[in-house]
Formats: C-alpha cells, structure tokens, sequence
C-alpha cells in the first residue's frame, strides 16, 4: 500500500535494521545487483507525443531473467518509435526492444533474447516495494552522468511526494505519490534501481531537481502488477504473448492529495472527516481532490477542480493506489462515485474508459512532419479533448507556413477536421503545389483559431505520406502509404509546380509568414528538421488591407500607363524571338508635367518610380532534409530586381544570402502587381555574390503587362563621389529609396571562412556608400533615370569572439552590375552550354571559366617590401593609378587545375604579358579563352615568388550554375560531394578526396553513433569512396542491422574510424537528383526493407 502510515510504523524498525547494516552487507548486496544493472543506449528516430527525436543514454535493470525483461523508466521507453541497445558490466550489448509503456507513470519494460548473453553471469533484481520505508538506507545504482557505473548513496526521506513537473508541454506523472531522497542522480540515471541492503529494487529511480541534491522515486506497485500480469500472458502463451495488455482504466481526471486542513478549507465537512479518519489506517493526512478534468472526458461536466474524493464504488478512498486498483477493475464499465463539493454532498455515476485507448499508437508522416491524435498526456497539459489532431512535429511543409509543434489542425483545405482519418482524406485529394487554408490553435491561445496558407511540396523533398503503426510483436513501428496510389498526390509529382499558381497567389496575400529562423547546429534538437522557428503572425504582406487598395491601384495605374505609352511586350516565339527580347529595354521616361506632379504627390525619386515595377521580394525556404554546402538557415529574405521579362521567360537577379543553393522553395511577390508566384533557380554563380531565378510570366495573369525588366547600366562603372539612387523594398512590398554617394567603388571583399564552410564571396570587388538603410536592406544602385548599376546585394560573414564561439552577420555592398549583364547576354542569347527545361523551353546555360584561386590585393607600397622590383611597381601603378595594388595568392581550390602550381603569397604580375591589378582583370582573361577557337584553357602567367618572377602556365576550370545538383541521405546524414567552400579550404583527403558530410539527423544511427558534419568519409568496411557514385554502390551492398565500419577524415585533417549500425527500417538510404531535362528534383531509393516505403 502507498500509505504514509508505512512512514510512521516503519521508521522506527528501519532504522533499527539499519544500525546492524555492515559495509560487508552493501558489498554482497552490490555484487548481486551490479551485473543486472544495464545501460540503455536509445533513440527515437520521430518525435512523437511528448518526446522529440534525438538519441541518449539511460539505466535499466533485469527484472525476469528467463524471459528477458528489463524495467526501465516510461520517458526511456518511449511513447513512441524507439531503437535501443542494452549493455552489460562486461560490455556484452545486445539489442531490446519496447515491450510495455504505461501511459500514464513513469515505467516500461523492454524485452532481450536472454540466450544473447555470452560471457555474464548475472540474477534477475527482485522488486520490493513494502521494503520501503522513511529513513530507509539506498543506494542508486546506474549509468549516472554517462560513467556507466555509479553507486550513489541516500535515504529515503518522503515517501508522499507529488509526482514531479517537469514542463507545461512534455511528460508528467500524476495520480501517483513519489519518493524522495538527497542521492543526487543527474542525467543518465533514469531507470536506476534505488536498492536496500539485501539487493531488493524497492522504487525506480525517475527524475531530479538540477537546483538541488533531491531526487525522485516511482514507487513500485504498479510495476508489480504490469510485471506480474506480462508473466502470466507468457505463461498462458506457453512463449512471449503478439502483445501485451495491462488493463488500465480511466476517468482523465487529475487528482491531488491534500491535507484535512485544506480539505476542510474545500468545503469538506467536519462528519465526513471524522469518519474518514476513523476508516483509514492510522496516520493517514488527507484525501484525494480533484485537481483538473480533460474536456469531453468521462467526468468532463460531473466532476469539477475542488471536488473532495470520498468513496468509490462504496469504499473510502483516500490514496492513489485504491483509486487506481478500483478504476482498473472497473474497465468498460460504470463506477460510482461519492464527492463532497463545497460541503455539498453529490453521488456521481462514471463510465471507466480504456486507458490504451486514448494512447495513440500510430502517427502520419508527411514532409518530415509527424502528425497524430493527441494523446492523453498532452490533452492533460493543453486541456483539449483527447483524439485531435496533434502535431508532434512540423516538419517542412507545416513549418513553412508557420504552423507550429504542438498545434491542433482544426480545418485542412476548408475540410473540418476531426481525426487523423480526416485529415489523411483530405490531403489524398491535394495536389503538388496546391495552396490550401489551414487552421489550427495553440494551447497557448486556445480561444484563436490562427488562419495560414499550406504550400503542397511540388519537389519530391521528402517520401510521400506515410502511415506508421506500432506493433507490439515486434516492437517496430511499420509503415505503410497513407494514400492510395490513385490519389493526386501521388500522380502530380511532377506536374502541379505552375498549375495552381494563378488561382491561390492573390489569396496569399494576407498570410502571416515567419520572419526570423535560427540556424541549427549540433546541440539542437533537428538538424534534419526539427527547426525551431521565430514566427510574428500579426505581419502580413501588403495588400490585404483597403486603406492599402488605392494606393497599390494608384501604382498599377501609373506603371500600366507608362508601360502604354512605351508599347507593350513581344509575344513568346522561338529561341531567335527571345534573344532579341533581350535588347528592347523600356526607355527611359520623359519627366513631362504628368510624371511630375506624380513624383512630387508621391514623394519618391524619379529612380524610384522607374525601377520598381521591376523589384521583387524574395521569400525562400530550404527543405532541412535538404540543407547542402552548409547553407545556414533554412529560411531567407531578400530583394532582388527583373532583369529580363518576355512572354515566356521572366529572369530576377537576387544576391546569394537569398537564394544561398538551388535546392529550395521561393517566392516571388512583385512590387508592380499584387502577387506571389513560385519561381526557380536557374543560375548560381560559383564566385560572384549573385543568382538567377526565373519565373513563369504567364502565372502573373494580368501582373505581365506591368512587370517589367530594369534597364542594365554596365558601362560606364561608378567611380568615387558618383551620385546613386538606393532602392529597395520594405517587407512590406514598400519601396523605399534614398541618394547616396559612392565612398569607394572597388573595395575587395574579404570574407573569412565560417565554421560550417558555405558560399562566400572571394575575387570580387564591390561598392560603398556615405549612407544606406541598414544590414538588412537589399536593393539595387540606380541612376537618375532609374538605370540599374549595381545590385545593392546581402553578404553572410561570421564574426567570431575569442577561440570557440562565433555569431552569424550580415553586411551590404554594392556588385557591378556587369558581371550580372554577362551573364543575362549568354543566357539570351543562347552561348553553347549545357541544357535545361525552364518554363517548358529547353535552353542552354552558359559555363563560367575560372582561375579556382583565391586572391587579395596587396598595396604595391607593401609589394615592394616583400622585393617586388621598382621596374614592376612603376607598371602596376601606370596600367591602374587608382588601386595601385598587385593580386596576391591566398590559396587554391583543392582538386583545382592550379593546385600545386600556384603558392600562397604568390604576386600575379602579368597574364600573356598584359600587367594584372584587379579581378576583373583575371576573368577578361579567362573570357578571352572560351572566345579562342584554338584555346587549350591555359593562362600565361608571370607572378613574382620569393624575390624571383617565373612565368608558369597555368590550367583554368570551367564550372556551371547549377551548384550541387546530388545528395545522399545514408542512416540519417546528407552525404555530397565536396562543394567549392569546402574546397576553398585548400585540402581534400588524399584517400581519393572523399564523399562530404553535409548535414545529420536527430534521433538517426549517425547521432547515436556519433558520425556528424564537416567531415568526409573515404572507407565504407576498406572500400573507398572517392565520389558520391563509388559510395552509392558501396553502401547498396550493406544489409539492415549490420555494423558498419565507416573511415573518415575532419576538416581539421585528422581521422578516424568508427562504427555505426545501420537501420533501413526508420532510415532508409535514398538520393535526391536535379534533372535538367524536366527541371526537377528525383527522389530515389537506394536500399530500403521491403516493408518500408521511402
């Protein structure tokens, strides 16, 4: 019995047995339970109810050595998906698996092959819970703070503590008393079994308080009677039983227990007290008070917080274990219930409802999100009824429309949504790309139902829905397709990129979209995708609003005039048609009387006027199973500018802190017209801070004829106290202009290096000015007549304080816009490259030919320190009197053509004898050699090293603008090849380069294991993996279950071998493959269990 009558009778003779304890009595006693003591390496591959995927360690111990239990804490077992291992003193590990978890207190069981254990000799610990007892020596023994091994000593001091709060949002016991002793457990120690004298396990130690030595006992009558109940299945079974049942019963109502004083303060009548004191054992304290009751539950309506507990089916009650033996055998059927409310007697009939029943078993997975009906845990903490729609995790689609965990969906596609069957029905009958309403509310504003528009993966980011389901005989969670194959879902892979952009833009308008997301790292909860994101829901993007109408119809009107009088675009035709698009600029406008008094009503710059039909807010979102060359975030802003704008083809140049790699979801929201529409990433420039993206001009519907491309300005290039116009737009879809001068038009970008190596602008020059709008403001650099001359363009940098910690930054600086007309002239007009589908036109993209160095310019007042001669100096200052710099090596690109040829500190003099002072100066060099017919891709090089000039000849490397186009995700970590930040570090393994830890996924055999990012792997079990095709084929071979024996490199050059278990069940190995003939992204399976689908 749980009785603090136990305390005050037992007290006295435990202190007696106590004093007669020897250390000799704790050695043998230790000696038994030690071997049976296990530590628990588990990981839970989804976040599901109240726990998030992630791996970790705890304690177990044997509890039935011949059928192969293990007792355990609940939060170890999982309420959800969990792989485990269990390892022995001897360090013999075998694998277990989830036998029972109760769904409400803290315990669990999980299963092992007992014919596993080789070398051990071991006893199974016997449970003792009448052992217990106030001033009770124990001792805690488990895998305290990870040391596998600690014996910590205490005494029982409490035997009625509450159940202990964790949090508001996560795993609580209730309805049970707890023990209480200063042992001081810490992490890792959950599990453990608090032991007397005589080796008997008399609690489960569960949890502590990290401001104090206290920790906290599960008592163990409850344990007792699942243990004893899962026996007598196995014997009835005659072997272990397909599933286990441990009736539960349940009225979902929270009870407290609270002293007579409190009671009586309650209501409750002095009579009642006195005959409860009277039938209760000697020394009982209080009662049972309920505390909060779920809506829609069994008592929701009868019974109310305050009510006093007095009798159950007749029977005084006063401690949990009466009311949960009654309520147990009470399952299925009525119970009566007598309570005293404010003094007010009332007898109360209640139907006892099957605990299981309100514990979920099975979860929907659908782009990275796991979404199920909320249990009866969380139905207790957010007080909702139990069975709607949960969302455990957000995943990629959700998050991106800024529904957050822990939200209910109350309506999907206009649907209402009841169950989880509902809303699978729902999203079956969805298409790729459609955007559909969704509501949901929050535990935290429950009154609200927030209204946000959910955008349908067009891309095959993530496997298609699936539907997983927890078996017990295994205890596996096996998945199935949660839609039939019929469903548009399925069938629209490919097809619904640009069908549904026209018919949901404009609604799109009032939706709130998230403003800020952390970048994730080792230590947070998902590095594949559990983000955790900064969202304001009361922004919303301009022109949903009337007092907004008339001035958004005020800037329609005036652009659709200006573009009548200007004539109107050509119709698409074939390839010769779209090139000559590229030459009919808009001209200027004339600033007649009209247009002036519009400039002056206005209260913006004439620049302003001209360039903003063509500026364009980017929104771009990054799949987190997706987040390759080290990309930083997963959701970005930006501005970028319409360079190009024909019938069929629409072109925008955005800096690379926008659109950071091609592997992402963005769009577009034009200032001329109110709309958003998707667009694609057709070009990254491999050095340049610059990107193309195209869209669809007809998706703009009656928007084409008032998007109009920017007129390029590349010559002649700013030079120091030239006047500019800076325009941009707010997020708000405001354009925002301000003059400024120009302090310094060729300032060399100096980037270090960030952590996680990502792009980052090197041999580039760039723009700056006296005044600007902040870090954050991007735009473009105009003339008077709206002439763009610059991309006023974001650059992500890292600052770092001291030797270990480091701060994402950004800063903003003007980019010539001649690189950006280069490479629009090759596109439009067609320069041999390679091809591919954009907007149904397939279209060569130009190739970009580089000097794969990283260069800086040194002060030739420096140069000639180093013994630069004068004759040289006396060149480099003639051939440019305003830098008076030479081009210095920093370093080459590993597995460049210069590598080994050139040296850092290298000074670059001259190329085919032309003297060299600037970048632009090496890529005119590199262009001339794609414009030679006879050219062999070499450059005639003079550079200058350790006082002597040498002429080299040195090899040059032709790149496209796809950036990476091929990942792997193998047992849970994104797996590339080296890209040109990880190259740009100046070394590749010498093992045959290696293939590139990208990312890695919480709650994978990567995490357990311990194989993160930054490194390569160059050995899968000795065979070498110098690329991504050799590691695919390597790892086709490996079988579910088996150790792997993985070599790998750091980016730091040190390496090292470890092994990791694969697991194809949860983490399938699959391939994500741009196509440029279709223009999409292929999902592939490499190696899967049949029963999985991926």
């Amino acid at each position: 019995m749980e009785s603090p009558a136990k305390e005050e009778g037992g007290g006295e003779l435990a202190m007696e047995i106590e004093s007669s304890v020897t250390v000799e009595d704790w050695r043998r006693a230790l000696a038994r339970v030690v071997p049976a003591v296990v530590v628990l390496r588990t990981t839970a591959p989804r976040a599901f109810d109240t726990e998030a995927a992630g791996a970790s360690y705890a304690t177990g111990f044997v509890v039935d050595k011949s059928r192969g239990i293990i007792l355990t804490n609940r939060h170890v077992v999982k309420p959800g998906p969990v792989v485990a291992e269990a390892m022995f003193v001897n360090r013999e590990e075998i694998p277990v698996y989830p036998l029972y978890r109760d769904p409400v207190h803290d315990f669990g069981f999980f299963r092992y092959d007992p014919g596993a254990i080789k070398f051990l000799k071991y006893d199974e610990i016997p449970l003792a819970p009448e052992a217990a007892s106030v001033g009770l020596e124990i001792r805690v023994v488990g895998n305290d703070s990870g040391e596998k091994v600690s014996i910590l000593a205490g005494t029982l001091a409490r035997l009625d503590r509450e159940a202990p709060y964790y949090k508001k949002d996560g795993y609580n016991d209730f309805n049970t008393f707890y023990m209480q002793a200063a042992s001081g457990t810490k992490g890792g120690s959950s599990g453990s079994p608090v032991v007397d004298c005589q080796g008997r396990a008399v609690a489960l130690n569960a949890g502590s308080k990290s401001s104090s030595a206290s920790a906290f006992f599960l008592p163990l009558e409850r344990v007792v009677r699942a243990l004893n109940l899962i026996r007598d299945g196995w014997e009835a079974f005659g072997s272990k039983p397909e599933s286990v049942y441990i009736p539960c019963g349940t009225l979902q109502v929270t009870f407290q227990h609270k002293g007579f004083e409190e009671t009586r303060r309650l209501g409750l009548r002095n009579e009642t007290e006195q005959m409860v004191r009277v039938v209760s054992p000697v020394g009982e304290t209080g009662m049972l008070v309920v505390d909060s009751v779920v809506p829609e539950g069994p008592a929701h309506k009868h019974l109310e917080p305050g009510d006093v507990l007095v009798r159950m089916n007749g029977e005084v009650v006063t401690q949990f274990l009466t009311m949960e033996t009654l309520l147990d055998d009470s399952v299925g059927m009525g119970i009566d219930l007598q309570i005293e409310r404010g003094g007010t007697p009332l007898a109360v009939k209640l139907e006892v409802e099957d605990l299981h029943s309100i514990t979920p078993n099975h979860f929907l997975e659908v782009s990275g999100a796991v979404i199920h009906p909320l249990s009866y845990q969380q139905a207790r903490n957010f007080r909702f009824k139990c069975g709607l729609v949960y969302v455990a995790e957000a995943g990629y689609m959700l998050s991106r429309a800024s529904l957050p965990r822990h939200a209910i969906i109350k309506k999907f596609a206009g649907k209402d949504i009841a169950n989880l069957g509902d809303l699978i029905a729902v999203i079956s009958n969805l298409s790729r790309g459609e955007r559909v309403p969704v509501e949901y509310v929050k535990y935290t504003e429950r009154y609200r139902n927030k209204p946000v528009l959910v955008t349908i993966d067009v891309h095959e980011w993530y496997a298609p829905p699936q539907l997983y389901t927890r078996n017990d005989a295994t205890g596996l969670w096996t998945a199935k397709s949660a839609l039939p194959p019929e469903s548009p879902f399925i069938a629209s892979a490919h097809h619904a990129g640009h069908i549904e952009a026209n018919s949901n833009s404009v609604a799109s308008l009032a939706e709130s979209s998230p403003m800020d997301l952390k970048c994730q790292h080792e230590s947070e909860n998902l590095a594949d995708g559990c983000i955790k994101m900064q969202t304001d829901d009361e922004i919303v993007v301009d022109g949903s609003h009337s007092s907004e109408d008339s001035l958004a119809g005020k800037k329609r009107r005036r652009v659709d005039e200006e573009i009548a009088a200007e004539g109107t675009i050509s119709s698409c035709g074939d390839l010769d048609q779209i090139k000559g698009d590229f030459l009919r600029h808009p001209p200027s406008v004339d600033v007649d009387g009209s247009d002036l008094n519009r400039t002056i009503s206005s209260n913006a710059s004439l620049a302003e006027q001209v360039i903003e039909p063509a500026l364009v807010m980017f929104e771009v979102h990054v799949p987190p199973v997706c987040m390759l060359d080290g990309v930083h975030s997963p959701h970005f802003f930006g501005t970028g500018v319409v360079i190009h704008h024909s019938d069929c083809l629409g072109l925008v140049a955005v800096d690379r802190n926008t659109v950071a790699v091609s592997i992402s979801d963005i769009m577009l929201s034009f200032a001329a017209y109110p709309i958003e529409i998707p667009g694609e990433v057709v070009f990254l420039h491999p050095v340049h801070n610059f990107a193309l993206v195209a869209y669809d001009p007809s998706a703009l519907g009656a928007g084409a004829s008032v998007v109009r491309a920017a007129k390029l300005l590349p010559e002649p290039a700013l030079r120091r106290g030239d006047s500019v116009y800076l325009v941009g737009l707010s997020r708000s879809l405001q354009a925002t202009s301000r003059k400024s001068i120009v302090t310094n038009p060729c300032t060399a970008v100096n980037i270090g290096s960030a952590d996680c190596p990502r792009y980052r602008a090197i041999n580039m020059e760039v723009i700056e000015l006296d005044t600007d709008f902040g870090s954050t403001f991007s735009g473009i650099l105009a003339d008077e007549q709206g002439r763009v001359q610059a991309l006023w363009a974001s650059f992500s940098t890292q600052l770092k304080y001291g030797c270990s910690s480091s701060e994402d930054h950004q800063f903003v600086r003007g980019i010539p816009i001649y690189a950006i007309s280069q490479v629009l002239e090759k596109i439009i007009s067609g320069t041999p490259g390679p091809f591919r589908l954009i907007n149904g036109v397939r279209r060569p993209m130009p190739f970009i030919r580089l000097l794969e160095v990283e260069l800086f310019p040194t002060l030739l007042s420096k140069a000639r320190n180093y013994g630069l001669s004068d004759s040289w100096v006396q060149v480099l200052a003639k051939k440019d009197p305003v830098r008076r710099t030479v081009l210095r090596v920093k370093g080459c690109l590993a597995g460049s053509k210069a590598e080994n040829l050139l040296e850092q500190g290298d000074m670059i003099l001259a190329i085919n004898k032309e003297p060299i002072t600037c970048f632009l100066d090496i890529e005119n060099a590199c262009q001339k050699l794609d414009q030679s017919i006879d050219s062999d891709g070499v450059l005639n090089m003079t550079i200058f090293r350790q006082g002597k000039e040498i002429d080299l000849i040195v090899g040059t490397d032709v790149r496209d603008g796809n950036g990476t186009t091929r990942m792997v995700n193998w047992c849970g970590c994104i797996i590339q090849d080296p890209h040109s930040a990880v190259r740009a570090l100046g070394f590749l393994p010498e093992e045959g380069h290696g293939v590139y830890v990208a990312r890695w996924c919480h709650g994978s055999p990567v995490h357990r294991y311990g194989l993160y990012a930054l490194q390569w792997i160059v050995e899968v079990n000795g065979k070498p993996t110098p690329d991504l095709e050799t590691f695919i084929q390597v790892v086709k071979g490996l079988e579910d279950g088996e150790f792997v024996r993985v070599r790998t490199v750091h980016l730091n050059g040190k390496p090292r071998v470890l092994t990791l278990k694969q697991d194809l069940h949860y983490w399938p190995t699959w391939e994500l493959m741009f196509e440029p003939e279709t223009a999409t992204w292929h999902r592939g399976i490499i190696k899967a269990l049949q029963s999985t689908v991926a």
